[in-house]
C-alpha cells in the first residue's frame, strides 16, 4: 500500500470477525453501501455497529428512512446482548427522517441529515431503508448529485455514513459507483441448512479479504467468519525438520521407525468400531504439561470418551484430570464450517496445544455448505503446522467388510501425510480386525498387515504379520469357496 492508505484512520465496526475482513474496520468519513434483501440482518448490522460506537465514545446518528417506527426496531433488538438503554439519547440518537424525504424529497432530507449531524457532532451516521431515497428521485442523475452532496459532507466533518439498503435493480445503481464500499449481505437454504454470507464488493483505500465469508447471527448479534482459504497466507510454516511423535502405541511406533512425523497430519480410516477413537485416546495420553493435547470431537460427548478412556486408555484419564488433556465438543448441528476452524485455533492457542485428535472428520463435511472442504482443510491444517501441532484425524468408510473401501473426503489424501487404515476381516463365524501403514511422510515404514485386538490397555498389534497372513489366507480360500455357489445363482447361468 501507498504511504498515503497507511495514513487513514480505521473505524473499527466491532463486530467480531469483520475488521479482520476489512484488514481494521472502516476507513474514517467514508461512505459505504450495506446490502441486501430483507431478512439478512441490515439492521442488526446497523444498530450493532452504532452501540459499538456509542460504547467507544462516539456520537452516533440513526436515521430511517422505512414504515417501522423507532420504537418497533429498538424492541426487536432489545434482547441482543450489545443492546443498552443507556446509550439511547445519550451516545446514539434515533430519528425517523421519512416524512422529510416525502415532504421535500431528496433535498429536504438532505437538509436534515446536515443540520442533525452538524448539532449533534456525530461522527458516525447509519442511513436505514436507503432504497427509498432512490424512489424519490427523479432521475439517475439527481441520485447522483444527493450522494456526491452527502458524501462531501461526511468528508468534510470526518463523519463515517453506513447506507442499508436492498439489491438495486439497475446495475450498478448510481450511488454504488460513487460509494467508498460496498458489502452484501446473504441469506439463503442448502440442504434445508441456513447460509448466511458477506462478501466485500467494493472498498477503496485499502486491501480486504477476498471470497465469500460466512456469518450467523445470535443473542449477540453478527459474528462474521473470514474464509479460512483467505487467512492462511499471512501464516507462518514450521522449519520442516524430522522429528518423531510416539503414538501411545509401542508396537506401531516400531513400524513407523520411531512414531508420526512431528507436525504432521495422520488420517486414521476404518469403518464403525474398527478402533479409531481408541487410537486418538492412545494418542492424546501421551500428553503432558510440555505437550498439551486437545479431543476436538463432533460425536461423542466428553462424557462418553471418559468413559471410554476408563476401560481402554486410563493414562488419558489421568492426562484429563490433571489438565494436561482437554476434550472440546462440538454437536454436528447446524455449525459454519469457518466457526469451528475458529474455536478449534483460539483452544490450540489458548493451552499452546501440540497434540491434536479430530474425531470424525464428517463433521467438517457437514458443516461445508457450498464450497469444497479440500482449500478449507489445507489452510486449516497449514495454520496447526505453524503452531507446531501434530494432529491425528479419524474418518469413517461406510463398508464394514470387504475387499474394496470408499476413500472418506475424497481430495483429503494430498493434505494428510499419513494414512493408517484399520479394517475388519470375516472368517466363517470370526471378525477380526487389521491394520496397515498405507504413508507415511518422508520416511520409510513397516507396510505389512498386522492383527490386532482392543484390550483394556487399548490397542494391542502382533508383534508381525504371520497372524494377519494366516487369516488373509482363511479369507481367501472362504471366498473361492463361496464363488460357485453365488454364480449358480446367476440369472441365465
Amino acid at each position: 500500500m501507498s504511504g498515503d492508505a497507511q495514513k487513514l484512520t480505521r473505524v473499527e465496526s466491532g463486530i467480531k470477525g469483520l475488521d479482520r475482513v476489512l484488514h481494521g474496520g472502516f476507513i474514517k468519513g467514508g461512505l459505504y453501501i450495506i446490502e441486501g434483501v430483507p431478512g439478512t440482518g441490515k439492521t442488526i448490522f446497523g444498530n450493532q455497529f452504532c452501540f459499538n460506537q456509542a460504547k467507544a465514545g462516539e456520537q452516533v446518528l440513526y436515521v430511517t428512512l422505512i414504515a417501522e417506527t423507532v420504537g418497533r426496531m429498538l424492541l426487536n433488538i432489545r434482547n441482543l446482548s450489545f443492546y443498552e438503554d443507556a446509550a439511547i439519547g445519550v451516545g446514539i440518537v434515533y430519528l425517523s427522517g421519512f416524512s422529510e424525504l416525502k415532504n421535500g424529497g431528496l433535498t429536504g432530507l438532505l437538509h436534515l441529515l446536515r443540520r442533525e449531524v452538524a448539532s449533534r457532532r456525530a461522527s458516525i451516521l447509519v442511513i436505514d431503508g436507503f432504497a427509498a431515497a432512490a424512489d424519490f428521485a427523479h432521475s439517475r442523475e439527481e441520485m447522483k448529485v444527493f450522494v456526491q452532496q452527502l458524501q462531501t459532507q461526511a468528508d468534510a466533518v470526518d463523519c463515517t455514513v453506513l447506507l442499508l439498503t436492498n439489491p438495486s435493480e439497475q446495475t450498478p445503481s448510481s450511488e454504488e459507483t460513487m460509494v467508498d464500499g460496498i458489502i452484501n449481505l446473504t441469506s439463503s437454504l442448502y440442504d434445508w441448512r441456513p447460509s448466511r454470507e458477506l462478501y466485500v464488493r467494493k472498498f477503496r483505500g485499502s486491501s480486504y479479504l477476498l471470497g465469500v465469508h460466512s456469518f450467523q447471527i445470535a443473542d449477540d448479534g453478527l459474528t462474521v467468519y473470514p474464509r479460512r482459504e483467505a487467512l492462511s497466507s499471512s501464516v507462518g510454516i514450521d522449519n520442516g525438520e524430522l522429528q518423531r511423535v510416539p503414538t501411545g502405541i509401542a508396537r506401531l511406533d516400531q513400524m513407523l521407525g520411531g512414531g508420526i512425523p512431528s507436525h504432521s497430519i495422520t488420517m486414521v480410516v476404518g469403518p464403525s468400531g474398527t478402533g479409531k477413537t481408541t487410537f486418538g485416546m492412545q494418542f492424546l495420553a501421551e500428553s503432558s504439561a510440555q505437550e498439551p493435547g486437545l479431543l476436538f470431537g463432533f460425536y461423542e460427548t466428553p462424557a462418553r470418551i471418559r468413559t471410554k478412556a476408563n476401560a481402554v486408555a486410563t493414562r488419558l484419564t489421568r492426562a484429563l484430570d490433571a489438565g494436561d488433556a482437554q476434550i472440546l465438543w462440538i454437536p454436528p448441528s447446524d455449525q459454519l464450517i469457518d466457526g469451528l476452524a475458529d474455536r478449534m485455533l483460539e483452544a490450540v492457542q489458548e493451552r499452546n496445544v501440540r497434540r491434536l485428535v479430530i474425531d470424525g472428520l464428517g463433521g467438517f463435511k457437514k458443516a461445508v455448505r457450498s464450497r469444497p472442504i479440500e482449500p478449507f482443510f489445507s489452510a486449516l491444517t497449514h495454520q496447526l503446522r505453524a503452531h507446531k501441532v501434530t494432529i491425528v484425524c479419524t474418518a469413517e468408510v461406510p463398508e464394514i467388510i470387504g475387499p474394496t473401501m470408499t476413500a472418506p473426503l475424497r481430495g483429503l489424501s494430498d493434505v494428510t501425510e499419513n494414512h493408517i487404515l484399520l479394517r475388519f476381516v470375516e472368517v466363517g463365524a470370526s471378525l477380526y480386525r487389521l491394520l496397515s501403514i498405507l504413508k507415511v511422510r518422508d520416511s520409510d515404514f513397516d507396510s505389512a498387515l498386522r492383527l490386532f485386538s482392543i484390550t483394556s490397555n487399548g490397542i494391542d498389534i502382533a508383534e508381525n504379520s504371520e497372524s494377519a497372513e494366516s487369516i488373509l489366507s482363511s479369507f481367501s480360500s472362504h471366498a473361492r469357496r463361496a464363488d460357485p455357489v453365488r454364480i449358480a445363482q446367476e440369472p441365465g447361468r
